[in-house]
Order: C-alpha cells, then sequence, then structure tokens
C-alpha cells in the first residue's frame, strides 16, 4: 500500500469518526431543545395556573382567601423557578448548537481532504499526456 494510499485510508477513518460525532452532536443538540420545549411549556403552564387562580373571587371566608392566595404565591414561585430552568436550559441548547456547528465543519473538512486526496491518486494512476513534439514559433504564427 502506497504512502497516499495509507493517508487516504487514515482519512476515511476519520471521516467515519468526525460523521459520529456529528451524529451525536445533533442528538445532544435535540435533546437540549426538546428540554427546553418542556421547560417552557411547564413555565408558561405554571403563570398560567396562577393567573387562574390568582382571579377567582369565590372564597367563602377570609381563610380561605388565605389559603388560595397563599397557593397562587406558591405557583409563581415555581414560576419563576422554572423561567430560571428555562433560561439555563436555552444556554445548553445554544451551545450544544454551536457544538453540532463544529462538528459539520469538522466533518466536511475531512470529507474535502478526503476527495483531494483520491483526486490525487486518480491523476498519479493516468498515464501522463505525451506530445511528438515541441511547439515551435511565436504566438503571432
Amino acid at each position: 500500500m502506497s504512502p497516499d494510499q495509507k493517508r487516504l485510508a487514515r482519512l476515511k477513518r476519520l471521516e467515519k469518526l468526525r460523521a459520529i460525532a456529528k451524529q451525536t452532536a445533533a442528538t445532544e443538540a435535540a435533546q437540549a431543545e426538546s428540554t427546553l420545549s418542556q421547560l417552557r411549556a411547564l413555565s408558561d403552564r405554571t403563570r398560567q395556573l396562577a393567573t387562574d387562580y390568582g382571579a377567582r373571587r369565590e372564597a367563602a371566608d377570609g381563610a380561605a382567601l388565605h389559603h388560595v392566595a397563599r397557593f397562587v404565591a406558591g405557583l409563581q414561585t415555581l414560576s419563576r423557578t422554572t423561567d430560571g430552568d428555562a433560561l439555563r436550559a436555552q444556554s445548553v441548547a445554544d451551545a450544544r448548537q454551536q457544538a453540532l456547528a463544529e462538528a459539520e465543519r469538522r466533518r466536511a473538512a475531512i470529507d474535502d481532504r478526503t476527495a483531494l486526496q483520491e483526486r490525487r491518486i486518480a491523476s498519479k494512476a493516468q498515464a501522463p499526456v505525451l506530445t511528438g513534439r515541441k511547439a515551435s514559433g511565436t504566438d503571432l504564427e
């Protein structure tokens, strides 16, 4: 096996590894986006529950009103906590998207290098074109 063919084989192995890394990065990015979506939905739902319970005015006595107010406050606290979790999840999702883009760039670079190496090997395998004689004269003839 020639050095060029060894290099091509190494590039093809590296290309497979980069494709696997890209797939892994894509899976992680999808999971991060899913988590972000779930946290946003939970935050919105909790906020809506707090608003709905806060708007109720059918308390029978002060104790019931106090109980509802505490429940609404708990829901609002939970909503704020979930908002913070969603912000952190957004950061993670953004980082995963950047990692995916980087993995794709690396995979594409190896793909380009592999194609170049294949062209080099193919050009070396072709017989050189021999001309019968050297051109003479000037371009004006």
